[in-house]
């Protein structure tokens, strides 16, 4: 059973000065807790449903300390509406420090503020193979519960840094080739790309700040072959990136 005390301290998980203060948060649902429970990250808590137990013995009995609860529990505890699988609380993982070659391919995201994009986003880049992302400071927070649930587990195995971007990306050199996505750049379908460098993609409504661009070497666009006003920041970054896969 759930104690109260426990389930005051996943609720305030939910907040980004509690998650920081104890370099914690939660992770709720099947699929993403199956992911966590593959990675290399600390438990401090894992609760599950007799039927989630049912159905992943035999990994759960591989030495995860855990306890069965129903799935109300895990309703009053987290943030989902329903959840009748599971509910874990990890430790934040420490990273190496950020350090990109001029052969990779790089995301970069310049305020992205919404939860679901920003997760979205880290689920592209893990399934582009993808393995960095490097946010500005105003970017929504990796460990937010939406984001986490958004990248579908892909959270464990992209590495998400954040960091002053536009000082960042004035430090790279001229090795490496920093894209960014805008209107006023080139058609994508018609430039030659190979599948490295620096891609930036900015604010759902601002789009990339002038800090931030005047360290871009190109701009790029998707064209319009219709009459949408825009596309959704999650959108483009795919569609951006399996151009620059093409050539792979």
């Amino acid at each position: 059973m759930l104690s109260k005390a426990v389930v005051k301290y996943i609720k305030s998980l939910q907040v980004k000065k509690y998650r920081n203060q104890h370099q914690a948060f939660v992770v709720e649902g099947a699929k993403s807790v199956l992911e966590l429970l593959r990675a290399d990250f600390q438990l401090e808590y894992l609760f599950v449903t007799e039927d989630f137990y049912a159905a992943h013995a035999r990994q759960l009995d591989q030495g995860f300390p855990f306890e069965i609860v129903t799935e109300a529990e895990l309703v009053r505890a987290g943030s989902y509406a329903s959840n009748n699988a599971a509910l874990a609380v990890a430790r934040m993982r420490q990273l190496p420090p950020l350090a990109v070659q001029p052969e990779e391919l790089v995301l970069a995201l310049d305020d992205i503020r919404d939860p679901g994009n920003m997760g979205t986003i880290i689920r592209i880049a893990d399934w582009y193979g993808i393995r960095t992302v490097v946010c500005s400071e105003a970017c929504a927070d990796f460990y937010n519960p939406k984001v986490i649930a958004a990248t579908m587990g892909s959270f464990t195995r992209v590495n998400v840094y954040f960091k002053d971007l536009a000082n960042w990306l004035q430090q790279l050199g001229p090795d490496y080739s920093i894209y960014g996505a805008s209107l006023a750049g080139e058609n994508i379908h018609t430039m030659p790309l190979e599948p490295r460098g620096i891609v930036v993609m900015g604010n759902e409504a601002n789009g990339i700040r002038p800090e931030v661009a005047q360290q871009v070497n190109r701009l790029l666009k998707i064209p319009a072959y219709g009459q949408a006003e825009s596309l959704n920041v999650a959108t483009a970054t795919a569609i951006i990136i399996d151009n620059f896969r093409r050539s792979a």
